[in-house]
């Protein structure tokens, strides 16, 4: 019988086929990783003369070792013996991590491969050893792309980063024990102060976990700044004060303090990595706006502004949402050196802030943006949204797609908008001029114009202002 062909009727020749691509790396090797294994092929002539291999089961070239610090450092060896230059593998998790440090240390060019490479290639075989010889072979034929992956000195400071923002959501799950406590006491201290662990409110928890019960007392903790009075206080802080609540407070106190202990820790570690860093800027970083606005709780306590100037010799706080604590995920997330990205759209592709255009027939099916957990565009996200009432071009922009799109294409549209000046600072280093929200909707309003009168053109009649005859 013919099979039948079409879109979910495939055909393709056998793993084992011969093909006419040009062979770009002969020396290439292919590993398919697991938690405990990792399967490698070779090309199985550049196997070394009377290897003998300890496993008779597998074809040749391919071998398999396990996860152990001995076994990897026998993996790099036995590439070492096959004349192999160049490795390819997929990202599973975090194992393989300790396989790709040590081979980029034996001197190997290792790449990262997105596993949808390989998934969509059809005629893909199915199986750890039928893997890793996939693997190998599109490597061989240039057919893999390498992932985006900073230098080294930019990948420890990234580790530190990730275990602050690590540590930041670890606390932030005791905030809400703190306040499930104080409401199971029936303290609505929740309720007149818009953040229980604002200098208010610390002081207050901090009285009633010492055994301070009168609500007048604690209620003298107010700040200056409180919007509730005193008396609004004293009468949210009457409670039932049961044994077991008080406990769960005093606990869940106990580990908020504990963890900002381990952030301020990590916060030390990062500012010593960004002092160890190459100066790109002997300049000091210019002077900020004044800012009437509190530090943020969870901002980082050292003077990360004028390290990260000194480092990139471009300050990404003059652009529009980006604050202190977004500059340190951003640049520990993506480095200073954009020559990975020829454009920037390549770099918002990279980010996933660009829809991907699925179109059949000239009829558009999908513009969604692509799923993914980039920590960098969550961060572009974030700014993006701080910038729903700025006076700005750029809360102008937002404001502008929300009413036409709604809030979350105006996250979407705004945080590539702060990514693409981001590169641009990054990759030229010209000084950033913010454009004024008046004389972005002046340009705005021109563009509108100039768009209705080409309309009116191509309809035969003439675009003239009101008043003007």
């Amino acid at each position: 019988m013919t099979p039948r062909k079409g879109k979910h009727f495939r055909t393709s020749k056998p793993f084992e086929a011969a093909t006419s691509f040009t062979l770009h790396h002969p020396h290439a090797a292919g590993v398919d990783v697991h938690s405990d294994v990792h399967f490698v092929a070779v090309p199985p002539g550049q196997v070394p003369a009377g290897f003998v291999s300890p496993d008779p089961g597998l074809p040749p070239g391919v071998r398999k070792f396990g996860a152990n610090t001995g076994d990897l450092e026998a993996l790099a060896a036995w590439l070492k013996d096959c004349h192999v230059t160049t490795v390819a593998m997929e990202a599973t998790g975090v194992y393989w991590i300790p396989l790709f440090e040590l081979l980029e240390r034996r001197g190997l060019q290792v790449i990262l491969v997105d596993p949808r490479q390989t998934k969509h290639a059809p005629g893909r075989p199915k199986s750890d050893v039928l893997d890793c010889q996939w693997i190998q072979r599109l490597h061989s034929y240039g057919l893999l792309t390498a992932s985006f992956r900073p230098s080294d000195e930019i990948v420890v400071w990234r580790g530190y980063q990730r275990q602050r923002e690590m540590l930041i959501r670890y606390a932030a799950q005791h905030v809400q024990h703190m306040q499930k406590a104080l409401e199971e006491m029936n303290v609505k201290l929740t309720e007149v102060v818009s953040d229980i662990t604002g200098l208010t409110g610390r002081k207050i928890i901090k009285d009633i976990v010492k055994g301070v019960r009168d609500p007048f007392k604690l209620a003298k903790h107010r700040h200056e700044r409180c919007h509730a009075t005193e008396a609004e206080i004293a009468s949210a802080l009457h409670g039932t004060w049961r044994k077991e609540h008080v406990f769960a407070l005093k606990q869940a106190v106990a580990m908020y303090e504990f963890y900002h202990r381990q952030i301020r820790a990590c916060d030390a570690e990062i500012e010593a990595c960004l002092r160890g860093f190459a100066a790109k800027s002997a300049d000091a970083a210019p002077t900020p706006k004044p800012c009437p606005r509190r530090r943020k709780a969870n901002g980082p306590t050292f003077a990360a502004r004028e390290l990260l100037f000194r480092l990139a010799g471009v300050d990404l706080t003059v652009i529009e949402g980006i604050s202190e604590a977004t500059a340190l995920v951003v640049l520990s997330e993506i480095g200073t050196d954009m020559s990975r990205f020829p454009t920037e759209k390549n770099f918002v592709s990279w980010l996933g802030l660009c829809p991907q255009h699925r179109a059949s027939n000239q009829r558009i099916l999908s513009r969604r943006v692509r799923k993914g957990a980039n920590r960098a565009a969550r961060a572009f996200r974030m700014a993006a949204q701080g910038c729903h009432h700025a006076k700005n071009a750029l809360g102008a922009f937002y404001r502008r797609i929300q009413a036409r799109c709604g809030g979350p294409k105006a996250i979407v549209a705004t945080a590539r908008k702060i990514a693409e000046r981001v590169y641009r600072l990054l990759k030229h280093g010209e000084a950033y001029v913010r454009q004024a929200e008046a004389a972005y909707e002046e340009q705005y309003r021109l563009r509108t114009l100039k768009g209705m009168a080409r309309k009116a053109a191509t309809l035969g009649y003439k675009l003239v202002p009101a008043g003007s005859e």
